[in-house]
C-alpha cells in the first residue's frame, strides 16, 4: 500500500437511523450493556463506605478489596473472551449473569472479611465472562453491519458506549434511592436487575448466532503476543485508561484542594456521563466522516493530554472556590471528549488486527493488557502525587503520557491484515 488510502465520505445518516437498522440481536446486546451497568453501578459507588463504616474495615483492607475486584475483572477479560470464541456467546453470558446474581446476594449478607473478598471476586469474575462476550459479539455484528453498507462500524460501537454511560449514570441514582433502607437492599436490587437480564437472555439470546464459529482455545495466546500492532493499540488504549482512572485519583485531590471537600465530584462525574449520552453519537458521526481509526484515536489522546495540561497551567494561580473548579471541569470535558473519539475507534480497530475466530480473545486481551497497565501506572501515579513536587508537575507528567501514546499507534502502511478475510482486510485498510 502506498500513499494515503482513498476514503469515500459516508452520507450523514438521519438522526436515529442507526438504531432502526440494527438487528434484534444487536439491540438486545446494546440494551444488555445498559442493564449491566445499571445493576453494577447501583452497588459499586457505595461499597467503600459500607466496608469502612458498617463493617469497620481498615482503609488498606478496603483498598485491597476494591483492587481485587478490579483485578479479577480486568485481568480475566482475556479468559472470558477466549471462552466466548470456544463456546459461543449464550453460555458465557448466562453463566456470567448467574455468578453476578450470586455475588451481589452474597455481598449483601457478607460481614467477615473473607466473605466480602469472596463476594467481590465472584462479582469481578462474572463481569470477566459476560462483558467480553457482549463486546466482542457487538463488534463482530458491527463489522457485518458495515459490510452491508449501513455505515461505519463506529456508529454501532458508539451506541454501546452510550448505553454503558447511561447505565453508569442511572445505576447510582437507583442505589441512592434504596440506600436509606440499607446496603443489603441495594445489593439485592442489583442482583434483581441481573435476574431480569438472565431471564431475558434465556428467552431471547439465540442458541446459535449465524456466522459465528467455535475456535479451540489452544494456540491463540502465542499468536496474540507476537502481534505487535495489536499490542501497540493496547498500549495506546491503556494510556487512555490510565488517564481516565485519574477521575478517581488525581481529580478528587484537585477538587479537595480547590473547595476543601469532595462534594463537587458527584457533579463532575455526572457532567462526564451526560456529555457521553448527549454527544457521543454526533461526535462519532463527525469522526467517521473525517478521520481514520488511527487519527480518531490520536485526536482523542491529544484531547486527553490537553485536559491534564489545563489543570497544570492553572496550578500556579492556586484558584479556589467555584472559580478554582473551572480547571477541573475543563479537564473532565476534554477527557470525556477524548474518550468519545478514542473508545469506539479502538474497539472498531480490533477486528482488523484479530485472526478469524479470535475476536473474543483479542477483545478481552485489550481490556486485560490495558487493565494491567492501569494497575501498574496507578501505583506510580499515586507516588507521583505524594512526592512533594510542585502542584503543576504531576499534572504535566500525566499530560505527557497520552501524547507519547500517539507515537506507538500503528501507521497505515504497516497495519497488518495477514490472516484476515478479504472483506475484513479491506475494511481495515479503509478504516486506518
Amino acid at each position: 500500500m502506498t500513499g494515503r488510502p482513498a476514503r469515500i465520505a459516508p452520507q450523514r445518516p438521519p438522526r436515529g437511523a442507526t438504531w432502526r437498522t440494527l438487528s434484534p440481536l444487536l439491540r438486545l446486546l446494546i440494551l444488555t450493556q445498559l442493564a449491566f451497568n445499571i445493576g453494577f453501578f447501583a452497588v459499586l459507588p457505595y461499597l467503600a463506605e459500607h466496608l469502612g463504616t458498617a463493617i469497620g474495615m481498615a482503609g488498606w483492607t478496603v483498598g485491597l478489596v476494591l483492587g481485587l475486584r478490579t483485578f479479577s475483572q480486568q485481568g480475566l477479560f482475556v479468559v472470558g473472551g477466549a471462552l466466548t470464541d470456544r463456546y459461543g456467546v449464550r453460555p458465557v453470558v448466562l453463566v456470567g449473569c448467574a455468578l453476578r446474581i450470586a455475588g451481589f446476594a452474597w455481598l449483601g449478607y457478607a460481614e467477615a472479611t473473607g466473605a466480602v473478598i469472596g463476594a467481590v471476586l465472584l462479582i469481578g469474575v462474572a463481569a470477566a465472562l459476560f462483558s467480553p462476550a457482549v463486546e466482542s459479539e457487538v463488534t463482530r455484528q458491527a463489522v457485518a453491519w458495515e459490510h452491508d453498507g449501513n455505515g461505519p462500524r463506529t456508529r454501532v460501537l458508539a451506541l454501546l458506549t452510550v448505553a454503558g454511560q447511561a447505565g453508569a449514570f442511572l445505576g447510582p441514582l437507583l442505589g441512592a434511592l434504596l440506600l436509606p433502607f440499607d446496603f443489603r437492599t441495594v445489593c439485592l436490587a442489583g442482583a434483581g436487575v441481573f435476574v431480569l437480564v438472565l431471564a431475558g437472555h434465556v428467552w431471547l439470546l439465540p442458541q446459535h448466532i449465524p456466522g459465528r464459529t467455535r475456535t479451540p482455545m489452544r494456540g491463540g495466546t502465542g499468536e496474540l503476543l507476537r502481534n505487535r500492532r495489536f499490542l501497540a493499540v493496547c498500549a495506546a488504549y491503556g494510556a487512555y485508561l490510565l488517564a481516565y482512572n485519574q477521575l478517581y485519583l488525581a481529580l478528587p485531590a484537585e477538587v479537595t484542594r480547590a473547595t476543601g471537600s469532595q462534594t463537587a465530584l458527584a457533579w463532575l462525574f455526572a457532567l462526564s456521563s451526560l456529555l457521553v449520552v448527549a454527544a457521543q453519537l454526533p461526535v462519532t458521526r463527525w469522526a467517521a466522516e473525517r478521520l481514520t481509526l488511527r487519527r480518531s484515536m490520536a485526536a482523542g489522546l491529544v484531547l486527553v493530554g490537553a485536559g491534564f495540561a489545563v489543570v497544570a497551567a492553572a496550578q500556579p494561580a492556586a484558584l479556589t472556590g467555584v472559580v478554582g473548579l473551572l480547571p477541573a471541569a475543563g479537564f473532565v470535558v476534554l477527557l470525556t471528549g477524548g474518550q468519545m473519539l478514542l473508545a469506539p475507534a479502538a474497539r472498531a480497530w480490533v477486528p482488523d488486527l484479530a485472526p478469524d475466530g479470535r475476536l473474543g480473545l483479542y477483545t478481552g486481551a485489550m481490556s486485560s493488557v490495558s487493565g494491567l497497565m492501569v494497575l501498574a501506572g496507578s501505583a506510580a501515579t499515586g507516588a507521583l502525587l505524594d512526592a512533594g513536587l510542585p502542584a503543576w508537575a504531576p499534572w504535566l507528567v500525566l499530560a505527557a503520557i497520552p501524547l507519547l501514546a500517539v507515537t506507538v499507534l500503528p501507521r497505515p502502511e504497516t497495519a497488518a491484515t495477514k490472516g484476515l478475510s478479504p472483506a475484513t482486510a479491506s475494511a481495515g485498510r479503509r478504516g486506518r
